[in-house]
């Protein structure tokens, strides 16, 4: 037997929870010593603590995690419950993470108005290209909306291509469109550059039109952080008596497994204003 602070020890939880527990019906001590007062606990005790605890990360309270216990919730049923809020939680930990960028790259652009070189945009034509590409439909341009489109779309593409026998294809284009639903929803293309006669089954392969006078900067780092770039290839545009009718395009130069190091290029087809 434990005393109720030895028992809060090992339980990993703190001696009032433990009282409260008591007070409320929902834990209580296998022996009062009737003089004393003093809770004992016994070890097989912690099984049901560990119960507790679980159903009330996932979001119960302590009387719902009362008529739980009642219905006596075997360990595989438990099991589940947790994994599923912890793909939850997973997922909203990821989500928080994408928001955070967004706001960090948001912040950089405003730090950097007026500050950022355009010398470094060139105007240049580019060349049509033979690609394979999937394609799927964004809520919107924001980066909250396009990033859980276009990474599952280039992991399910670079996957078909690769177990069709194709070696060798990139680097990557992505290009989008007005999805035509009048909602601001946009179709993303995520593309590969791929040599002639290619063909997957599942894949659409085209012929990628070029631009005829397209303005370009090279952007370093994650695509997170894409914004300032964008914005100042936006305003080297405008400046230079030009206008833009559609999405700029993304090369993706290097793309190694750390982000921080990816290298794009931004081509965005210009006409004279």
């Amino acid at each position: 037997m434990f005393t109720i602070g030895d028992f809060a020890r090992h339980g990993r939880v703190s001696v009032r929870m433990l009282r409260h527990y008591d007070a409320i019906g929902l834990l209580r001590p296998a022996r009062v010593d009737p003089h004393t007062g003093y809770r004992f606990y016994a070890a097989d005790q912690l099984a049901l603590l560990n119960r507790v605890i679980a159903l009330k990360d996932l979001g119960f309270t302590l009387e719902q995690v009362g008529a739980i216990l009642d219905e006596q919730i075997d360990a595989d049923e438990l099991r589940g419950m947790l994994r599923l809020r912890q793909a939850e939680l997973e997922a909203a930990l990821t989500e928080a993470r994408a928001r955070l960028a967004q706001v960090g790259a948001r912040l950089r652009a405003i730090e950097s108005e007026g500050r950022m070189s355009t010398q470094d945009v060139v105007v240049k034509k580019i060349p049509a290209v033979r690609v394979a590409e999937l394609s799927a439909v964004a809520a919107s341009f924001g980066p909250h909306d396009i990033g859980p489109v276009i990474g599952p779309l280039y992991e399910e593409l670079c996957g078909r291509l690769e177990a069709a026998g194709l070696t060798g294809f990139g680097p990557g284009i992505a290009y989008y469109e007005d999805a035509g639903t009048g909602d601001g929803s946009v179709l993303v293309h995520a593309a590969m550059t791929v040599p002639e006669g290619t063909a997957v089954e599942g894949v659409e392969v085209r012929v990628l039109p070029g631009i005829e006078e397209a303005a370009t900067v090279v952007h370093r780092g994650s695509m997170d952080e894409i914004l300032p770039t964008a914005q100042t290839l936006a305003r080297w545009i405008e400046a230079n008596g030009y206008e833009t009718r559609h999405y700029a395009r993304e090369l993706y130069l290097e793309c190694p497994e750390d982000r921080s190091r990816w290298v794009t290029e931004l081509q965005e087809e210009i006409v004279r204003a």
